[in-house]
């Protein structure tokens, strides 16, 4: 079992940056995915970005690459988002996810067994 808790949202002016965190707790292991998704109203959830936890391959959506950067602290047990150049439409409920690494899309919301409470990014015109 896996507890994932996000942190680091808030308001931020467009063009500007955050990074988010999300901190893996209890029985993890080394051949796991980790993922962003993101949420807006009215949206489906959307993925983000993904990490495998062993390797350090990592995985964008179109929308945010060059823009975004997922990146790991096996340490700390850690998953970062850095998000850089912010628009208005990042503006979501972004949510930390992990699965085992097996054969599958990575991004795909229903692949992922493990979900944090969310955290809001609000980026303002």
């Amino acid at each position: 079992q896996v507890q994932l808790v996000e942190s680091g949202g808030g308001l931020v002016q467009a063009g500007g940056s955050r990074r988010l965190s999300c901190a893996a707790s209890g029985r993890t292991f080394s051949s796991y995915v980790m993922a962003w998704f993101r949420q807006a109203p009215g949206k489906e959830r959307e993925f983000v970005a993904a990490i495998t936890w062993s390797t350090g391959n990592t995985y964008y959506a179109d929308s945010v690459k060059g823009r975004f950067t997922i990146s790991r602290d096996n340490a700390k047990n850690t998953v970062y988002l850095q998000m850089n150049s912010l628009k208005p439409e990042d503006t979501a409920v972004y949510y930390c996810a992990a699965r085992g690494l097996y054969s599958g899309s990575l991004r795909a919301s229903s692949e992922y067994a493990y979900w944090g409470q969310g955290t809001q990014v609000t980026v303002s015109s």
